[in-house]
């Protein structure tokens, strides 16, 4: 069951990074960037967190709210 959510997960991952970067790709190469990005930015997530501890959380955190804070100035005003 993981290997299908890691495929379906980066399947979506993948579409959406090459729309972003604007890159025109296949299927298998948009599943393969996906499903290998997501290894790769959830190796980095998990060797940042066992570094950084608490730090790191709060970043993710701050990050976020910078983030959501961004939306709403921007598309609910």
């Amino acid at each position: 069951m993981p290997i299908i959510a890691l495929v379906i997960i980066g399947a979506a991952a993948g579409f959406l990074a090459t729309r972003v970067m604007k890159v025109n790709t296949d299927v298998p190469t948009t599943i393969a960037i996906g499903v290998f990005g997501a290894l790769m930015g959830g190796a980095l997530l998990r060797f940042l967190m066992m570094v950084t501890g608490w730090a790191a959380g709060f970043l993710g955190a701050f990050l976020g709210a910078v983030l959501l804070i961004w939306l709403w100035k921007t598309y609910i005003r």
